[in-house]
């Protein structure tokens, strides 16, 4: 498969695509051949603090915590549908950014992708308020409340798969969400972002960057204003994160 022109992609910040603080792509390339397929914003630690103070103010004083879950669903279903209106151009990108064959992605992970945001948007009573029985003269409840900014990292293997596990659960309980993808494969991540900013989500509740500069995890994970960290990589890099995130 060759992709007819480079593509350029730029982040998802506050609710809207745009280019990184510095005006800096990076290339991402086609590891079958070596070929360059697209240019993708290089995000820095400003772009970092803009994505956090962007989901912070949003969770602190917007209107997505306070929304019904059935109404936050309401934007995963729209989401679901956008992927699957846009599954070839999805499976394309995973193709070509990661090495997969346009078999796995067309079958695998694009509607894999799409059903999750889909499955988490046809569940709305889940985060339901319960009333547990006890011996006693009290009422006793259990209130399922959003813990806050989530900041959410992936390795390369399954773009589009991992991105819907971390966003759509996240979203439906009222958190906000910061997604860092892996450099390695980003472009039909940042595709996906396209079609989130156009759903019209409150500013700031979905932000998606990209980088290939070190030290951009790190920073997000040891921020003091993120609540929550959601991380799949390796033992290593795991442990890292668990010694940083721990000190806030």
């Amino acid at each position: 498969m060759q992709i007819i022109s480079i593509k350029q992609f730029d982040l998802l910040l506050e609710g809207k695509m745009t280019p990184a603080v510095s005006g800096k792509y990076f290339e991402a390339v086609n590891p079958s051949n070596g070929v360059v397929m697209a240019r993708l914003a290089d995000a820095d630690i400003l772009d970092a603090e803009i994505a956090v103070n962007g989901a912070r103010l949003a969770f602190d004083h917007g209107r997505w915590p306070q929304m019904t879950v059935a109404e936050r669903s309401e934007y995963l279903l729209k989401i679901g549908k956008l992927i699957r209106e846009h599954a070839k151009e999805l499976a394309e990108l995973e193709c070509l950014g990661g090495g997969k064959t346009i078999k796995h992605a067309t079958f695998i992970d694009v509607p894999t992708c799409a059903e999750t945001f889909e499955h988490y948007g046809n569940m709305p009573g889940c985060l339901s308020c319960e009333t547990i029985k006890v011996h006693s003269p009290v009422l006793s409840q259990i209130e399922r409340e959003p813990v806050g900014v989530v900041v959410a990292i992936i390795p390369w293997n399954y773009p589009l798969i991992m991105t819907a596990w971390k966003i759509a659960p996240a979203l439906l309980a009222g958190n906000t969400v910061i997604l860092k993808t892996s450099h390695w494969a980003s472009a039909s991540i940042m595709y996906l972002a396209q079609l989130i900013a156009s759903v019209g989500l409150p500013k700031g509740v979905c932000n998606i960057i990209t980088s290939n500069q070190n030290g951009i995890g790190k920073h997000l994970v040891g921020h003091a204003d993120v609540n929550m960290i959601s991380f799949t990589g390796s033992t290593q890099t795991g442990q890292q994160v668990m010694a940083e995130a721990s000190k806030t």
